[in-house]
């Protein structure tokens, strides 16, 4: 699922800091959160600490000192998501083009199994051209699937083989019961708490009458004791108080009816469709699902029913940094790749492992996967493909999910420990990044309150709140989660992988861990009020640092090994307009 932040479902709501019913006294806490993100320096995940007094990753202290005047490969980063818009005005030039394949002539011109596939691939959609765009969760399908073989049993009815499985069914059962309720309670608070909203405000434009919006207006109203005008003068203030100063009362409503909305609309969408154990959209892919090893499905439509989320990582990667317009993603020399693997709900095993291969067999030597779940169907062959990602030197780069967990002790999937150790083998990937969110504010709040932490299974922080980046139809937008931070991260270990291209995977990978710069303070842990030392929160305690890495990686000898030759490089620019998707 995607890990960002309208993310559904499952993380939209504590990536919209309302994750919590706020009751209607204290509502402007809400409102303050919202424009209080658009006060976040412009591009901060860009830049340099002693510069702009913000944990950025000196992207530009970089590119004008240590990289000025030098030359990188190109390198391609695949980016396993929602999908992304490949015509953006920002990212068309940065888009990967298969060299093997002539778009739009219905054939596998490279007989890679994949017909058009000039972008990348789409596991998630038909061969008639049809994409799934809502999916359930995996508890959901866990639950469906061991239903009729629990369902009537008791603890004492169970064989000691199957203890497990009838353990892994009743967590399930469990967590999908209490979702349930959670999901019927929030429907009807928040659908409340929107109508009192937009009750007040319009209280308040009332008692203004023909007078200005501005703040001494607005503080000069006398609410007695109407409820609604007090509510509502809260909420303009906070607003004008954060710089919201050109939006009229109809601007105000729309903001913060559309917040509530997108709450509600998870919650609902959670009951319709996330823990829906009914619910099975497969049937629009028409693969044989229960084949694991089946390869050659989907089609060509990279970009698919809604790519906001995938759009927004690409762009934070890649986003042009010559075409004066928009943003400036971290990477310089990158193409991007787009694999569509992760549905509005959670992505399923089977898509992730053949979106992992897809991506290392067509020349990819970075994937970013901002996607993440609290069960698995099929590790093994997630594990697998990740140990073929390692055999072919191609670094993977996980978002470590919004939970406010430890992540040592919860379950997240997928992960770098393998299932089953080989004979000889490791107990964990070593071509794997688990990457926390950073908040622009710093001190006591550098941890986004989101965030998954861990000080074994989260290596670094990366800057992930209010990140403005790629939204489809050449638009920006500021979003958060550590789906933002991930692709800081492969940002900038696509900088490596460009300019000291013979470094390995793993080489790319310990000097991003050993170069961050450490946070020396206690800060709130995510999802609690306590305070603990910044450097519990991951294996280095530090966030990713662009200018620090490329001064390491200059005193490194590369050990890479040359690509086999399925490898492809790809190029950019435009392939023609966008057509139809042909199976």
């Amino acid at each position: 699922m995607r890990t960002y932040l309208f993310h559904r479902p499952e993380k939209i709501i504590k990536e919209m800091n309302i994750s919590k019913w706020i009751s209607i006294v204290s509502l402007s806490f809400l409102v303050a959160q919202l424009p209080a993100q658009k006060t976040a320096p412009e591009n901060w995940f860009n830049l340099d600490k002693e510069e702009a007094a913000v944990y950025g990753v000196s992207t530009e202290k970089v590119y004008n000192s240590l990289l000025k005047g030098k030359k990188g490969e190109l390198v391609i980063v695949a980016v396993i998501d929602s999908g992304v818009d490949a015509e953006h005005e920002d990212l068309k030039e940065v888009m990967w083009i298969n060299p093997g394949e002539i778009a739009g002539n219905g054939i596998d011109d490279d007989n890679n199994g994949y017909v058009d596939d000039v972008h990348g691939w789409n596991f998630i959609g038909g061969k008639d051209g049809n994409n799934i765009d809502k999916d359930n969760l995996e508890m959901a399908r866990v639950y469906a699937k061991l239903s009729p073989k629990y369902a009537q049993k008791q603890a004492g009815d169970i064989a000691k083989k199957d203890k497990a499985e009838y353990a892994y069914f009743l967590k399930a059962q469990k967590e999908i019961e209490e979702k349930k309720e959670e999901a019927s309670k929030n429907v009807a608070q928040y659908e409340s708490a929107k109508m009192i909203v937009l009750q007040s405000i319009d209280a308040v434009k009332e008692a203004l009458g023909d007078k200005d919006l501005n703040t001494q207006n607005i503080q000069g109203i006398d609410p007695g004791s109407d409820r609604k005008v007090a509510i509502g003068q809260s909420i303009v203030m906070d607003m004008l108080a954060q710089g919201q100063t050109t939006l009229d009362f109809e601007g105000i409503k729309e903001l913060m009816g559309g917040q509530y909305q997108e709450a509600i609309d998870y919650y609902s969408s959670m009951l319709e469709y996330g823990i829906n154990p009914d619910f099975n959209p497969r049937s629009i892919v028409g693969d044989n699902y229960a084949d694991a090893t089946e390869k050659y499905y989907g089609n060509n439509d990279v970009e698919g029913p809604d790519a906001r989320h995938g759009t927004h990582v690409a762009g934070i990667i890649g986003a042009s940094r010559s075409n004066e317009i928009g943003i400036k993603g971290v990477a310089d020399n990158v193409r991007i790749m787009s694999i569509r693997a992760v549905p509005d709900g959670d992505e399923r095993d089977k898509d992730v492992a053949n979106a992992i291969r897809y991506a290392v067999d067509n020349g990819a030597s970075i994937i970013n996967m901002s996607f993440g779940k609290g069960y698995t169907w099929n590790k093994k062959i997630v594990d697998d493909a990740v140990r073929y990602a390692v055999k072919k030197d191609v670094l993977l780069v996980h978002a470590a999910g919004n939970d406010g967990k430890n992540i040592d002790q919860a379950s997240n999937f997928p992960n770098d420990r393998y299932e089953k150790k080989k004979l000889f083998g490791k107990k964990k990937a070593s071509n794997w990044i688990e990457v926390g969110a950073l908040d622009w504010r710093g001190g006591e709040n550098a941890a986004a309150s989101f965030s998954n932490y861990a000080k074994e299974n989260v290596d670094l922080f990366a800057p992930g709140v209010a990140i403005y980046a790629t939204v489809p139809d050449n638009n920006y937008e500021n979003l958060q989660g550590t789906s933002m931070a991930a692709p800081v991260v492969a940002g900038v270990a696509a900088v490596l992988r460009s300019y000291f291209p013979k470094l390995s995977a793993k080489q790319v990978r310990q000097i991003l861990l050993d170069t961050t710069v450490p946070i020396n303070q206690n800060v709130i842990k995510p999802g609690t009020e306590e305070k603990v030392p910044f450097r519990s929160l991951s294996v280095t305690g530090g966030v990713v640092n662009a200018y620090k890495a490329v001064q390491k990686a200059n005193t490194v000898k590369g050990k890479k090994k040359k690509r086999s030759k399925n490898a492809k490089p790809g190029s950019g620019g435009k392939s023609g307009s966008k057509k139809k998707p042909v199976a």
